[in-house]
């Protein structure tokens, strides 16, 4: 026989066991259904339709999610309108292209990746093959061109018309100390050294995870310099049970940070992509001595397991947040962050 004492404890118990499982229904209803497949690029609108359609075409045809990854990367690295990234890159000091690349699969942790490659259009490319064809991550210089050269890439002059233009005003600007004359019409804004960088991340409709980060780097640097896009947890970083985050912007930062890495490991901890991505911003803010001493940018974006997307910038104007995008089953959705510092 049950006493009044053990029915109200028992009752007690049930009501505990519905109250948390009311908890757990409201939160399983907050938390929006998986959205698999889903590609994205660290560029908005402009870019978006045009980068990640290929890689989209790739993973709906039941393709590799590495396959679609490096269509969609190739996309600004063939473009020679594009001044940011493979052909028609940004030039070092000395007006010569060098590339920077990496890719990472997120299903077995391995990766590959290129630094200071000339000649070469498609670095994304060369990377994945360091990934796959050898048991070393990173090839830099002629030793990554002599191994792209084996693999059958064509050398070609990355350098277009319209960089070299771009490259020469720098140079005849920027002292005036020098015998470098600038041009009569002059018109060139020398306050702002262009950086290019694009990050592509992707989740396939198994749950696996990919990406790449391609870059002609900073502009006017110095030859051999290499940024946060090639190294493996700083421009990229990706973990088959977490998530994927890229960088671009200030490379040094992100060198100094491991801030993809950091991000991935943000998300682990229980942050969603954006507050992840927020976290690298704040923490790179802070180790430089606060907003007042933070004279660069960058942004950093961030895919998690479940397909949820963000980004985020340190430095921005109020009316211009940062921008990414994602292509899914429900076409093209430009995904908006914000900044820590409004300029």
């Amino acid at each position: 026989m049950t006493n009044r004492r053990t029915f109200i404890k028992s009752a007690a118990g049930l009501g505990a066991s519905l109250s948390l499982f009311a908890n757990f229904k409201a939160r399983a209803q907050e938390r929006p259904a998986p959205r698999r497949p889903l590609i994205l690029c660290s560029r908005g609108e402009e870019w978006a339709e045009k980068v990640l359609q290929p890689g989209w075409d790739v993973l709906e045809a039941g393709g590799d999610i590495l396959d679609a990854v490096e269509k969609s990367a190739q996309v600004t690295e063939l473009d020679p309108e594009d001044q940011s990234v493979g052909y028609g890159g940004l030039p070092n000091e000395n007006g010569v292209v060098q590339l920077d690349a990496s890719f990472m699969d997120g299903r077995t942790h391995n990766c590959g990746s290129v630094g200071a490659l000339e000649n070469i259009k498609t670095p994304s490319s060369v990377a994945r093959l360091v990934m796959e064809r050898t048991d070393h991550i990173h090839l830099v210089g002629e030793g990554a061109r002599q191994f792209a050269r084996a693999h059958g890439f064509k050398e070609e002059n990355l350098l277009t018309d319209k960089s070299r233009k771009m490259w020469l005003r720098w140079k005849e600007n920027l002292s005036d100390k020098d015998d470098w004359l600038p041009p009569k019409d002059g018109n060139y804004d020398l306050d702002k050294r262009p950086t290019g960088t694009i990050n592509i991340l992707a989740l396939d409709s198994k749950g696996d995870l990919a990406g790449c980060t391609t870059t002609s780097g900073l502009f006017g640097k110095l030859p051999g310099r290499i940024g946060d896009s090639p190294i493996i947890g700083a421009g990229l970083y990706v973990d088959n049970e977490v998530g994927a985050a890229g960088a671009t912007g200030r490379g040094e930062e992100i060198l100094r940070t491991c801030g993809s890495f950091f991000v991935v490991e943000q998300m682990r901890a229980g942050k969603s992509p954006r507050e992840a991505c927020q976290a690298l911003c704040e923490r790179i803010v802070k180790i430089n001595g606060g907003p007042d001493k933070v004279d660069f940018n960058d942004k950093i974006v961030a895919i998690n397991k479940n397909g949820e997307a963000g980004c985020f910038a340190i430095r921005g104007p109020k009316n211009k947040p940062p921008e990414a995008a994602i292509i899914t089953a429900a076409g093209i959705e430009i995904i908006k962050g914000s900044y820590l510092i409004e300029t």
